[in-house]
């Protein structure tokens, strides 16, 4: 049996891993191998891509920062979780906020620290990304649509990590050869960003009552439930660009699938969007929105499924 000492311990390693959102981090590390490894760099073995340690040190950089931008936006959203998510507040709130702002500091530091071991431009890309993150938090975060939209940019910034990390190794030749490698990316890109955007301003539909009572000066609170009905179906309706690029322009192998399987899913989330109303249902939205940007990482690997059959053979002959 443990101590009641050790079971507060417990309970406040379960409460930060709360606070950072812990089972989100391998998913979004994951997100940046599968795109160097089917993306970026598909010319090369997945074994050496895994083993590069540079790129393993910007996805550890990357999965950090994000973990301290969870802290910090719990620190200043803690009035307003109280009201949105009062179950899991109460669990966030096991860990102190100081000892929140110890952990946020000492992560970034660290993150300033392993970057290094990649390049002063990396150091300078992670400390951009550090105040673009507390900067939402603090601030931009309870204005009309530039909260939204700076936190759909925040979300994808890591692969521009990924992107930057490959293409600034190439001379200016190669660049030019893998433009269509930056069309790919740039293309899912977009279509990742817009699926968080509509995320987000489904969250300002389920969270209505927190903000309206911390000021926050949302799209629904000012304009109401309708009009932000009509521009999430505008957004909805906009992710048809990118995918038609990535279907009928580029080679995305069998990933067409996850597009055309998407396609049917926001259209039934449109149809549910303008039907339903409360709380619960909003977080349902959500969730199925979140089920589609998850998916979507995993389905990556459809882009050339040979890759993995290479590598079960490998590690076979091993």
């Amino acid at each position: 049996m443990l101590s009641r000492q050790n079971k507060l311990f417990v309970l406040k390693m379960i409460s930060l891993f709360s606070v950072v959102r812990g089972y989100n981090i391998p998913i979004i590390a994951l997100a940046q191998y599968l795109s160097a490894i089917f993306i970026l760099a598909p010319e090369r073995r997945a074994l050496s891509i895994l083993l590069d340690f540079q790129l393993f040190i910007i996805v550890l950089a990357s999965s950090l920062t994000i973990a301290s931008g969870y802290i910090i936006n719990s620190f200043y959203d803690s009035k307003k979780d109280l009201i949105n998510r009062p179950n899991k507040s109460q669990l966030d709130r096991l860990v102190s906020q100081k000892t929140k702002l110890r952990v946020y500091f000492s992560l970034n530091f660290f993150v300033a620290l392993i970057a290094f071991f990649v390049s002063f431009r990396a150091v300078l890309f992670f400390s951009v990304y550090i105040f673009l993150i507390w900067f939402y938090s603090h601030k931009i975060k309870k204005y009309t649509l530039i909260g939204n939209l700076m936190a759909a940019f925040l979300a994808v910034l890591p692969f521009f990590g990924i992107l930057l990390y490959f293409y600034l190794k190439m001379p200016l030749y190669e660049i030019e050869n893998n433009s269509t490698k930056l069309s790919v990316i740039l293309s899912h890109a977009s279509f990742l960003f817009l699926l968080i955007l509509i995320r987000e301003m489904i969250k300002d539909l389920e969270n209505l009552k927190g903000d309206l009572a911390n000021d926050y000066k949302t799209i629904p609170i000012i304009y109401g439930e309708e009009v932000s009905k009509k521009i999430i179906t505008g957004l909805t309706l906009m992710t048809i660009v990118p995918v038609y690029f990535l279907i009928n322009v580029y080679d995305v192998g069998y990933m067409d699938i996850y597009f055309y399987s998407c396609f049917i899913v926001l259209i039934l989330f449109l149809l549910y969007l303008w039907k339903w109303n409360t709380k619960e249902q909003y977080i349902l939205l959500h969730n199925v929105l979140k089920f589609l940007i998850v998916s979507g990482v995993f389905c990556i690997v459809l882009i050339n499924p040979s890759v993995l059959w290479h590598g079960k053979k490998i590690l076979m002959t091993i």
